[in-house]
């Protein structure tokens, strides 16, 4: 039987970042499924889908051939076969994402590959529902979280560092109405598992944080 790690919690929490960490101190897979429903996105605005035409968009989805492969060590997400690691984490794709996420049609093909691969293999998963739906059976279930501001200021420097012009609050009231979308929507919103830990990294380090997830992982391999 595989161990699998379910990561949960809202954006920009750090869920990836420390989830790559943790798979590699652990020599376990590591998959992005957040990366998957950004690829579904890119393919949904590449066909200039609206995303008010929820009943489009449920048909459109079929067409979207979506993996994860590891290619000299770095997880490539490919869309019919192509390569859209670049296209992944603008603003435009974030937004879509969290429209077609709600959608169920979307996420029932998604999570179809993403159950596959935790059966076959020891891996750890982050997005919003894992310990919830995709992977209620999980050795280890954590939901992280920040306060809005804390994850606000991480996002605020790290479109600084790329040169991008942006407003700290504009961002905090944009994070917090993914918050409530994310929360509120009608099929697998995000909530915490009854039998997850909650970390609240508003205080922690990236390496307290991924120690903290290990020093679980460890207890109940």
């Amino acid at each position: 039987m595989s161990f699998n790690i379910a990561v949960d919690g809202p954006a920009g929490a750090g869920k990836s970042t420390i989830a790559k960490k943790v798979a590699k101190n652990l020599g376990i897979i590591y998959v992005d499924t957040g990366a998957m429903y950004r690829a579904m996105s890119v393919f949904m605005i590449r066909q200039e889908m609206n995303p008010e035409d929820k009943e489009a968009i449920a048909k459109k989805c079929r067409e979207a051939d979506i993996e994860i492969v590891y290619e000299n060590g770095e997880q490539i997400v490919k869309l019919n076969g192509e390569n859209v690691n670049p296209f992944l984490r603008t603003e435009e794709v974030g937004k879509m994402a969290s429209v077609i996420s709600a959608i169920p049609e979307v996420r029932e093909k998604l999570v179809e590959l993403q159950k596959a691969l935790a059966a076959k293999s020891d891996c750890i998963m982050d997005g919003r529902d894992i310990g919830t739906c995709v992977l209620p059976k999980a050795q280890v279930k954590v939901y992280l979280t920040a306060s809005s501001m804390v994850r606000a200021k991480r996002r605020y420097d790290e479109l600084v560092a790329k040169g991008q012009d942006c407003d700290l609050m504009q961002i905090k009231v944009d994070i917090e109405d993914r918050d409530y979308r994310d929360m509120h929507r009608e099929h697998s919103p995000l909530k915490q598992a009854e039998d997850a830990v909650l970390v609240d990294s508003s205080d922690m380090t990236i390496e307290e944080v991924v120690e903290a997830i290990m020093n679980l992982a460890k207890e109940r391999a």
